[in-house]
């Protein structure tokens, strides 16, 4: 083969790499946003007490047997954030957010926003405390748009002289 053989190859290799994610990416964007309406048609309040909270692999967690079943494979190794609660006489376990469970406080009694089995955000109840905001991922469009507002603030500074 010749060089302009080997490169219209590779070439072709990586465009169809590239539309092969896109469509993958697709699919993925709308299997999420379905997940995401059922999440929130299913949303609502409890009152709970925190155990515990802790990352730890799905199966060394107590789950029942149609819990596990129904999860996916690749879901039972990776570490996700659980959370121990006390729902009335119930002591349950819970997956989590991970920006709630950082925020989330040990030994206290929450009214937790729940879909499932699933905690999607908290309010500590308590008159006067602010309900905790979560940062908002930035689109790299917004990080680059940050990073060019600093150097045009750094451009605008005089410089010192020594």
């Amino acid at each position: 083969m010749d060089t302009l053989g080997i490169i219209f190859t590779v070439v072709l290799v990586i465009a169809a790499i590239v539309a092969g994610m896109y469509f993958l990416g697709k699919y993925l964007q709308k299997k999420q946003a379905e997940s995401q309406q059922l999440i929130d048609q299913n949303r609502q309040k409890i009152t709970a007490f925190i155990i515990d909270k802790k990352k730890a692999k799905v199966s060394e967690a107590n789950f029942p047997k149609s819990v596990m079943e129904q999860m996916p494979k690749r879901l039972k190794w990776i570490k996700m954030p659980l959370v121990k609660i006390k729902s009335g006489p119930q002591i349950l376990t819970m997956f989590c957010d991970k920006k709630v469970f950082e925020a989330l406080p040990l030994k206290k009694q929450v009214q937790l926003e729940v879909s499932g089995g699933y905690i999607l955000g908290f309010s500590t109840g308590k008159k006067g405390e602010k309900k905790p905001e979560f940062e908002k991922k930035l689109t790299w469009r917004e990080k680059f748009a940050n990073k060019i507002q600093e150097w045009q603030n750094k451009a605008n500074q005089p410089v010192k002289k020594k």
